[in-house]
């Protein structure tokens, strides 16, 4: 559809809209069907950036003040329209590229006054479209084309290519692109930046896209490593953050390892992820941890942290992808109704989540599931992968059991969840080591009791109940069943550290590492590495000194119940990991009451007593 034309494209009834059918959608669901159904979804968001578009054309149009030193809208509308004539691909290539995405969603949200604060004016969010304009005519080779784009603090971006840096501007200003002569100046006050003529190559004064071209077996993967788009953040226009050409070239080696792992371990994948993929926003290195993260404005692009290891890497490019085309779908099919009341468990998250945002996560750890799944089949001795894989085979299974009847679903909601419930269902036989099975399901415990001990808060009368028993030498029927309001407001603060602990000592050399490294993981105590050391002895004195410092510390009381469990006490752990909230509720009130107090752990214990 060129965009002179808003007519919509027709489709056949049996589709939902943009010629996806139902078998394609069903396809989707279990995560299979190559790349046709995702460029078709592509081809949906084409449409709703369009509408967007034109959207801001037409509020900005009689508006003046709205474009400020720029040209009218108009004249960037022109240029586009050139070089759509010129060669339709280039302006296919601006269209689709992810931050135009972006860029149109939040522009609009300015314009409507949707609770976006922006220091920039807007004009120089309108005048982007004077950036795309002159981007697709680059990309398009217009001749003789010259157009003002906005420049913020001295850098003029032009998306898909790279930035401009212009010294002596003002905090907003307007600068010249031109071709002239065969090539492209970008020019103010007297200074020109000349674009190369590999727009990704660095010149003087610019800074271009990088790209990354990878071949494995036959499967191809062209990949942007975008620094530099200002519209490239997850929430809002961000500055350039560049790599090092070591950095870069560290990219560039985990990129290629990690595909070969993809197209090798998981082709349906390999086969469909260029067509959803094409644009990385590298993030500085998190320790001993990988965080990923996508919007459903930027259809093909991931925001990912500098990698470690290509397994790794790897899961994260197919759990992005998921995120990728889960979002394209739910443009054009609602999965739930419109809730947004965040009640919800999803073991990948710290907070309570809406109903869409549990879809979208067990969307992406099927991916991540089923990748460890043949990770681990390939790879019989790595007990990291193992590990992940009885994990998210576990955690993916529960939660999806625990919204497969969410009366928010609707029935392609329900179709969608069915389909990836029988390719779960087809995975739960394989057999994982008995380390794997264990260990993932102390670190599910450990992840689930301190969600409930943040956001759980049992009833007032029930621990007032329960104090009065304890100060009375009594005990008190009913603790098990004791109701609790969910909150959104966490209770206490809580790491990850012993996730990331296991990890390490799960890896290779992972018991001398686990040692060596430890202090270096955010968080971390002794207490904590004799648990993934399986010295629950050692763990169990580790978290009572930690209780006797701070008895409310979230880490530490979970952490007691993981200790008890590894050493056999396993009523009293049941309740501390089962109920955390209610243990440590009772034992504020005593603490209040009675000095010396109780530890948590006595009353736990006292706690696993009711009822018997």
């Amino acid at each position: 559809m060129s965009i002179r034309s808003s007519v919509p494209i027709e489709t056949p009834t049996e589709s939902l809209v943009h010629g996806v059918s139902w078998a394609e959608f069903d396809l989707l669901a279990r995560s299979e069907g190559g790349p046709a159904p995702v460029r078709r979804l592509r081809a949906a968001e084409r449409s709703r950036r369009l509408l967007l578009l034109r959207a801001i054309i037409d509020e900005t149009t009689g508006h003046p003040d709205r474009h400020g030193p720029l040209a009218s809208v108009d004249t960037a509308w022109d240029l586009l329209v050139l070089a759509e004539e010129t060669d339709p691909r280039a302006l296919e290539d601006v269209l689709t590229h992810p931050y135009t995405g972006s860029w149109v969603g939040y522009t609009t949200r300015l314009l409507r006054h949707q609770d976006v604060i922006d220091s920039r004016p807007l004009w120089v969010h309108i005048g982007h479209l004077h950036a795309l304009a002159a981007a697709a005519a680059i990309r398009a080779g217009v001749a003789g084309f010259r157009i003002q784009v906005p420049a913020w603090r001295g850098l003029a971006a032009l998306p898909t290519l790279g930035i401009a840096h212009i010294d002596g501007l003002p905090d907003s200003a307007t600068v010249e692109v031109r071709s002239v002569a065969g090539r492209v100046e970008i020019s103010a006050c007297g200074r020109i930046v000349v674009i190369p003529a590999d727009s990704s190559a660095d010149a003087p004064g610019w800074r271009g896209v990088r790209k990354v071209e990878l071949d494995s077996g036959g499967q191809r993967l062209a990949i942007r490593i975008d620094d530099v788009d200002p519209y490239r953040g997850l929430h809002g226009p961000r500055s350039p953050y560049r790599l090092s050409p070591e950095d870069l070239g560290l990219w560039r080696n985990m990129l290629g390892r990690a595909w070969e792992l993809i197209t090798r371990l998981v082709p349906g994948y390999a086969d469909a992820l260029p067509a959803g993929l094409d644009t990385i926003v590298p993030d500085p290195p998190f320790p001993f941890r990988l965080p990923s993260a996508s919007s459903g404005e930027a259809f093909g692009s991931a925001v990912i942290c500098r990698p470690e290891d290509p397994a790794t890497l790897a899961a994260a490019l197919v759990h992005e992808f998921q995120h990728i085309r889960l979002g394209g779908l739910l443009q054009i099919a609602a999965l739930h109704s419109s809730d947004r009341a965040e009640r919800l468990y999803a073991p990948w998250r710290d907070d309570p989540r809406p109903l869409g945002g549990v879809i979208h996560g067990i969307y992406a750890f099927f991916a991540v599931t089923e990748f460890y799944r043949a990770l681990s089949g390939n790879q019989p001795d790595d007990e990291l992968a193992a590990f992940e894989f009885a994990h998210w085979r576990h955690q993916v299974g529960n939660t999806l059991a625990d919204i497969r009847e969410d009366a928010e679903l609707t029935d392609a909601g329900h179709r969608f969840l069915d389909h990836l419930a029988d390719r779960l269902e087809d995975w739960r036989h394989d057999e994982v080591t008995t380390a794997a099975a264990g260990w993932s399901a102390l670190m599910a415990a450990d992840h689930h009791a301190g969600w409930r001990l943040r956001h759980h808060r049992p009833a007032p009368d029930t621990v007032d109940r329960l104090v009065g028993a304890w100060l009375g030498g009594a005990t008190v029927p009913g603790a098990d069943s004791a109701a609790t309001i969910l909150v959104t407001d966490p209770d206490g603060r809580w790491a990850e550290a012993r996730a990331d602990l296991l990890r390490v000592r799960l890896g290779a050399d992972g018991e001398r590492r686990a040692r060596q490294v430890w202090r270096d993981v955010s968080d971390a105590s002794e207490a904590d590495l004799a648990l993934v050391n399986g010295d629950g002895e050692a763990a169990l004195e580790g978290y009572r000194a930690e209780l006797r410092r701070d008895p409310d510390l979230p880490v530490a009381l979970v952490g007691l119940g993981l200790a008890l469990r590894m050493t056999h006490e396993e009523n009293t752990a049941a309740v501390i990991l089962n109920r955390p909230e209610l243990v440590r509720a009772v034992h504020r009130g005593i603490r209040k009451r009675t000095n010396p107090a109780p530890t948590p752990e006595e009353v736990a214990r006292w706690l696993a007593t009711t009822d018997r």
